[in-house]
C-alpha cells in the first residue's frame, strides 16, 4: 500500500542534498530508489513538488516523500528450471547458467530469470524496483554464470541494495584469460564510463564514470608447446560496476576467453592440441563465472556465504588444459 515519509530538517542537516538527506534518515530506502521517487514527482518540499535530486535542503523544511503503491508487473512466466542453492521466506540464491538474461528488456520480454521466477512464485518477490525486475537486487551479464540473490519481499531488498552500495557484498568471480598477468596478483583501481565509439560497451577512463575496484590473483598459468598461454584469474570485486572484470581485463591488456565483446585480436594458434583448440574455439560464452557470494542476512543478521562450482563446459577447457600441462 501506498504511504508517506515525513521529515523536518535539522541544524546539522542544512543544505545537504535532498537525496543525501533523505537517505540519512531512511536508511533502508537506497539512494538509487529516493532519486527515481524525486525524479517522479514524489517529493513535496515545504508543500511544493520537486523533482531535483541535488537540491539542496535548510533547517526547518518540511518534506513528504510518497512510497507509492506497487505495481504488479504484467509478465509472462517461463517454464524454466532454476538452480536453486538456497531458499528461505526472505530469499533465494540462484545459481544462472549462462546464455540467459535477468529480466526483461529490449527482444527478449518472457524467457529471463525473472520470467522464470515468474513461474516459480511470482507472489513471493520483493515489488521495490522496476515493474520489469521484481526480486532483482543486482546482475550478471547473459554470458557469465554463478551466483545471484533474489529478494522475496521489499524490507529485504533495500536492506541488500544498501549493502551493495556500502559495497560489503563478497562476489568472488573466476575467469580464464589470455596470456598472464603483470604483476600476477593486485588491485586494478580505475573509473569507467560508457564507451563513446560503442554505446553498449564500457570502457576504463581517467576522470570520467563511476570508480571501479578489482582484486585479482593468478591461480594456474597454462603455457607449453601445445598450449597457448592461458591463466586462471580469481577477482574479488569492491565495487559491482556495468562489465567491470570484463573491462579491467581488457585494460591489462588480457581480454577474457570466449568474451567477443571485448576481445583483442589473435593470429591463429600454431601446434595447438586439436581437441583442446575445439573447446576453445567452440565455447559460445565468456570463461567468466560468479563463484562465491557473501553477504549478511537482511533478517537474522548472520553472515552467509555462499560457493558453486565452474559449469562443465568451463571445467572441461581446464581439465584438458591441466592434463596437457603435465
Amino acid at each position: 500500500m501506498k504511504k508517506n515519509i515525513n521529515l523536518i530538517v535539522k541544524s546539522d542537516e542544512n543544505s545537504l542534498r535532498v537525496d543525501v538527506f533523505i537517505n540519512k534518515r531512511e536508511k533502508l530506502i537506497s539512494r538509487t530508489r529516493i532519486k527515481n521517487l524525486i525524479l517522479k514527482k514524489k517529493l513535496k518540499l515545504n508543500n511544493r513538488i520537486i523533482n531535483t535530486p541535488s537540491k539542496k535542503v535548510s533547517k526547518g523544511d518540511i518534506l513528504i516523500l510518497e512510497i507509492p503503491k506497487p505495481k504488479i508487473p504484467s509478465l509472462k512466466p517461463y517454464d524454466f528450471k532454476l538452480e536453486i542453492i538456497h531458499e528461505d521466506k526472505d530469499l533465494l540464491i540462484i545459481n544462472k547458467p549462462s546464455g540467459i538474461i535477468m529480466h526483461p528488456g529490449a527482444g527478449n520480454y518472457d524467457r529471463t530469470i525473472v520470467n522464470a521466477l515468474m513461474s516459480y512464485n511470482k507472489n513471493a518477490l520483493s515489488t521495490i524496483g522496476d515493474e520489469l525486475r521484481p526480486g532483482i537486487v543486482h546482475r550478471i551479464d547473459k554470458d557469465t554464470s554463478g551466483l545471484i540473490v533474489i529478494a522475496k519481499n521489499n524490507e529485504t531488498h533495500e536492506n541488500l541494495s544498501l549493502q551493495f552500495s556500502k559495497h560489503t557484498i563478497t562476489r568472488i568471480y573466476q575467469l580464464l584469460i589470455w596470456g598472464k598477468l603483470r604483476p600476477s596478483s593486485g588491485r586494478i583501481d580505475t573509473f569507467i564510463t560508457r564507451s563513446s565509439k560503442n554505446r553498449q560497451m564500457m570502457e576504463v577512463s581517467d576522470s570520467k564514470g563511476k570508480r571501479a575496484i578489482t582484486n585479482y590473483k593468478t591461480l594456474e598459468i597454462f603455457e607449453n608447446d601445445k598450449t597457448p598461454t592461458l591463466s586462471l584469474v580469481e577477482c574479488k570485486l569492491e565495487t559491482g560496476r556495468t562489465h567491470q572484470i570484463r573491462v579491467h581485463m581488457k585494460h591489462m591488456g588480457n581480454s577474457i576467453l570466449g568474451d567477443n565483446k571485448y576481445k583483442k585480436k589473435y593470429k591463429k594458434l600454431k601446434n595447438i592440441a586439436t581437441n583442446l583448440e575445439n573447446l576453445i574455439y567452440k565455447l559460445d560464452r565468456q570463461f567468466l563465472h560468479a563463484k562465491t557470494l557473501g553477504f549478511i542476512h537482511p533478517k537474522t543478521n548472520k553472515e552467509m556465504i555462499f560457493s558453486s562450482v565452474l559449469p562443465q563446459d568451463l571445467e572441461n577447457i581446464l581439465k584438458l588444459l591441466r592434463n596437457t600441462n603435465k
